[in-house]
């Protein structure tokens, strides 16, 4: 089980990496070359959202089996910065990136203007990928390489 809930989040991250970059690239060119929120602004929002989803729920099952998580021992997890990442650092910040790009999602569907949209989708989307890339590098594996 744990096999594979690993292989399938270490894979579904390509997805979710591209279907933000991919989005971002968009809604900023959207947003500063003054272009109408299209259907495959809403698209690739969509797709990226999805992803993401499927992405915090294969990752919160592989929470509960991964040897890397310890809660036997709090006090001498947090002492340990390899046990600490895995049990409560990469968990906190991919759910504040999902939340992120959640609001974005939900933000660009609102927006008064196609301009505002676009805005919504850059900014909210683009920290959620701040924040993935961030906690990826402090994992120690590769942003695009294979894992472990």
């Amino acid at each position: 089980m744990y096999q594979f809930l690993f292989q399938a989040h270490s894979g579904l991250r390509f997805i979710v990496f591209f279907a933000l970059v991919i989005t971002i690239i968009l809604a900023f060119a959207g947003w500063f070359g003054n272009k109408p929120f299209s259907k495959s602004n809403r698209t690739f929002n969509l797709v990226t959202l999805i992803s993401t989803h499927i992405q915090i729920v294969l990752g919160l099952f592989l929470y509960f089996v991964s040897p890397f998580v310890q809660f036997g021992n709090m006090g001498a997890t947090m002492k340990d910065s390899v046990s600490r990442y895995w049990t409560v650092e990469h968990l906190a910040m991919m759910l504040v990136a999902a939340v992120l790009i959640t609001v974005g999602n939900a933000k660009s569907k609102k927006g008064l203007n196609d301009a505002a949209k676009h805005r919504s989708t850059a900014i909210f989307f683009g920290l959620g990928l701040l924040i993935i890339v961030v906690a990826i590098l402090q994992s120690g594996r590769p942003l695009l390489g294979v894992s472990h």
